[in-house]
């Protein structure tokens, strides 16, 4: 069985791809608004052996997720309705699709009556591998399986840089910051330590 497993190139994402290998054939996916990020998450998929592609999501997508961003204030809306975007493209060619959310995500992340939806519009089957797991507990199996680069200006291949972006570009710098006022740590896999 095929599973297109959302990538970014960091340490959640490819965590989710190494839990889900045992039973699955794992392909990695990148969404992407046509920049070049999307490249961090190729490089990062070959170091760690798993198939990769990219899907294109559409300018109304972003278009949409920033009207919810400046909406309401803050990013965690914007952000959902792009992971919701970016999993439907993948289930249109695939039966099974995953993502590397964890179980304190605050975004993004599907809430059930999303994820029943999803599936029934898509026909595909949603997994979410680190959904029972807590930070401390990934930590530990990312430093098990993966060397890593962390930090806050570490270049991958996820939404928000994206987002931010492509706010900057329409709003201005004082946008982005008032809209995303705190940095979060950031990791990319460099390579993987056992198979």
């Amino acid at each position: 069985m095929r599973i297109q497993v959302l990538y970014s190139g960091g340490q959640d994402s490819s965590l989710a791809a190494v839990l889900l290998e045992p039973f699955f054939e794992v392909e990695l996916v990148t969404c992407s608004f046509g920049s070049p990020a999307w490249k961090h998450a190729q490089k990062a998929a070959g170091a760690i052996g798993f198939p990769f592609r990219t899907v294109k999501l559409g300018p109304e997508v972003m278009d949409g997720c920033i009207g919810l961003i400046l909406k309401h204030g803050y990013p965690r809306y914007g952000i959902n309705y792009v992971h919701m975007k970016a999993l439907e493209a993948a289930a249109a060619d695939s039966e099974y699709i995953a993502d590397g959310t964890r179980r304190d995500d605050h975004s993004p992340v599907l809430s059930m009556p999303e994820i029943k939806s999803l599936e029934m519009r898509t026909g595909a089957q949603y997994i979410r591998p680190l959904a029972g797991y807590g930070r401390h507990a990934i930590d530990a199996l990312v430093k098990k399986h993966f060397e890593i680069v962390e930090g806050a200006a570490i270049e991958k291949s996820d939404y928000e840089s994206e987002i931010r972006s492509s706010i900057m570009e329409k709003y201005g710098k004082e946008t982005v910051s008032r809209l995303f006022p705190l940095e979060h740590p950031q990791s990319r896999v460099m390579r993987r330590l056992q198979k």
